[in-house]
């Protein structure tokens, strides 16, 4: 365990980080600094990737694709080419100055081998070569060379080609030239070591895939965070290649505004500010929007940290005093109205806070939160001045912001009152629990689980039929209210949303508190039709935006029931798609007819058909609502509940298949 903690100590000391302006040009053999080796890493890969299933198998991309990253920081590389293959491969292809191929003065071996073989073994470890670095981890390709079955790297510089390959880290041949180039870079191409029959000491899961949105995403945001860098994402393996170009000049401020592409803007193009001191990097881009939430992205090297931290402090302090200045100063804010607090200037606001700084100091081995305490005031400061200077130049904009800050103020105060009344009662008040709810007996709420139906003719084949000790069932009538378009006061008004966040017990917002969750299954249980996804993606929307533990948790759940019942003779089964229904019916023959029933609702099926079906745990299917990514899953939302018609149609139209099983 002692060594466990001292290895992950290391690697959060790995990587420095900087400022492009601060970089030289030598990066020779004298830059290599040897840290340690790489005996542990098969042994434990988990400690240096995270996890040996397919997020562990992308962050293998992320390391090499860092690595081209910092060489653009230091302004040596203009276009990084990323390429699935069909072989399974990946290649990272830059036109930097590529990896020092001299021998290594300590070492006797050429550089690049020694940065490939060796554990923390790089130009960022104080040697000099670089003052600029992405990314947290800083494990590096040299992880990446044991964790693959097959690696290679090709280097052009000084008019050659080098070449030397790899297997699990284990070196196939010297360093050798292969031929000749007027080109300077690095070339890294790897096979993954995936478990199979054939290969049973395989370090990753059986089965496991690069899987195409995942890095699309991933790539498009480095694009984004680092203004002026060209990253092309090249798919192979479909029969036709999927390319994706992406490059961004003004960064940040773009960033924004593919955030807010599914929005009405208040003003059309973002306040953006960028600046450094103390050797720590600023930029920052943000534009308000007619939605009801806050959606604000902070990065640290160019790694999310979505739990925030000293530099997302620093915003937030700057942001709420500037606007509080202005509106004081022209009279927005009446001498009799309160100053605004954080959340009524968030409200709105879409913001991506970028830092890049030599070695940041984290509150948890997930990185997940800064905890360097001097940012913070850096990040107040050059905010607070620049926004600022911004209101005062712009003032139509200013005071369009303050007015719509001090609507939240208002809205939020509403909210609190109707918050009182929405409160879970303690257990001598338990008969304030919703009239309609069923309860379980069961009180522990790991073995408890609710089921929000809609309609109450479903609702009581629900009741009749489950099992009392631990299903509770809720009916919901009609559609709950879109809080996609509506503030929070108005939402607390909502019946059903009432009804529900009763029962749950937990609370919501700034207050949800986990300990207090009555059952830790919330399951949507609606139609198998249009109508049915609509209601449950209304459900969702609500959780999403006011209670978003409950999804990023895994306690909210989608039911799913079949759309058709199949009997031939005494053969019978229930089926949940018309894909489905055509592969069973080829498959039992349609001569003599089968019997087809088609379920319009839960509420045509019997007490015992839908315990069977959709409620038993031994028998049926429950999908999980888990987003991997808030800001993909905000974008989702969004287009499918929010204003914009047009944006939303072309969805439907390019995803028609999906309309009516549509899942989030």
């Amino acid at each position: 365990m002692a060594n466990e903690i001292e290895r992950n100590q290391e690697l959060d000391e790995v990587r420095l980080a900087e400022n492009a302006t601060q970089a030289t040009g030598e990066y020779g053999e004298e830059q290599i600094q040897v840290l340690e080796g790489l005996e542990a890493v098969r042994k434990r890969p988990g400690m240096y990737i995270g996890s040996t299933d397919a997020r562990g198998l992308h962050h293998l991309v992320y390391e090499i694709v860092d690595n081209a990253v910092d060489e653009a920081l230091a302004g040596f590389c203009k276009r990084i080419d990323v390429t699935l293959h069909k072989d399974g491969s990946v290649s990272v292809k830059d036109d930097g100055r590529g990896f020092p191929v001299g021998i290594h003065p300590k070492m006797g071996r050429p550089a690049v081998e020694v940065c490939l073989t060796v554990l923390h073994a790089g130009g960022k470890f104080g040697g000099g070569g670089y003052k600029v670095s992405g990314g947290l981890h800083g494990v590096g390709a040299s992880v990446v060379n044991a964790l693959s079955s097959h690696f290679m790297v090709t280097v052009y510089q000084d008019g050659k080609i080098h070449r030397q390959e790899y297997e699990r880290g284990k070196i196939c041949y010297d360093l050798k030239v292969i031929g000749e180039t007027e080109v300077t870079g690095t070339t890294i191409q790897f096979w993954p070591d995936i478990r199979s029959e054939e290969n049973p000491e395989g370090i990753f899961e059986v089965g496991v895939t690069f899987e195409h949105d995942v890095l699309k995403k991933r790539l498009r945001e480095m694009a984004f965070l680092n203004k002026g860098i060209r990253i092309v994402f090249t798919d192979d393996r479909p029969e036709e290649p999927v390319i994706h170009d992406y490059y961004y000049e003004g960064g940040l401020k773009e960033f924004v505004k593919y955030l807010n592409r599914n929005k009405e803007v208040l003003f059309p193009d973002p306040i953006y500010t960028e600046g450094l001191k103390d050797g720590v990097l600023v930029e920052v881009a943000m534009q308000y929007n007619d939605s009801y939430n806050e959606n604000i992205y902070p990065f640290v090297n160019n790694i999310a940290t979505p739990d925030g931290g000293t530099h997302l402090t620093g915003f937030t302090t700057a942001l709420t005093s500037a606007i509080n200045d202005y509106g004081r100063k022209y009279k927005v804010l009446r001498d009799n109205e309160p100053n605004l607090k954080s959340e009524d200037v968030k409200e709105s606001l879409t913001a991506v806070v970028s830092v890049k700084m030599e070695d940041p100091q984290f509150e948890s081995q997930t990185k997940s939160k800064l905890g360097s305490g001097h940012v913070r005031g850096i990040v107040n400061d050059l905010v607070k001045e620049a926004l600022g200077t911004y209101l005062e130049e712009n003032p139509p904009i200013a005071r369009a912001i303050v007015e719509r800050c001090v609507s939240a103020q208002r809205a939020r105060e509403a909210a609190r009152k109707a918050r009182e009344a929405t409160r879970r009662k303690t257990v001598l008040e338990s008969a304030s629990l919703p009239g309609k709810l069923a309860d379980c007996s069961e009180r522990d709420p790991s073995k408890c689980e609710i089921f929000l139906v809609e309609g109450d003719s479903a609702g009581g084949s629900a009741k009749e039929g489950r099992d009392r000790h631990f299903q509770a069932i809720l009916p919901l009538r009609g559609k709950i209210l879109n809080v996609e378009k509506t503030r929070l006061d108005k939402a607390l008004g909502n019946n059903e949303i009432k009804s529900m966040l009763t029962a749950f017990g937990c609370g919501f917002g700034d207050e949800f508190d986990e300990s207090k969750l009555r059952y830790h299954r919330i399951v949507c249980m609606t139609d198998a039709d249009v109508d049915g996804a609509h209601i449950r993606i209304l459900m969702l929307t609500f959780f999403y935006r006011y209670m978003r533990p409950l999804v990023e948790k895994g306690y909210v759940y989608a039911a799913m029931p079949p759309l058709y019942k199949v009997t031939k003779g005494k053969f019978e089964k229930y089926v949940y798609n018309d894909d489905e229904l055509q592969a069973l019916l080829d498959e039992i023959g349609r001569d003599p007819k089968p019997e087809i029933q088609r379920y319009k609702g839960l509420g045509e099926m019997s007490a015992e058909q839908l315990w069977m079906t959709t409620m038993n745990p031994a028998t049926r299917t429950m999908m999980q609502i888990t987003p991997e990514d808030a800001a993909e899953a905000d974008q989702i939302f969004t287009l499918l509940m929010g204003d914009q018609v047009e944006p939303r149609r072309k969805f439907i139209e390019e995803n028609a298949d999906l309309v009516k099983d549509l899942d989030i």
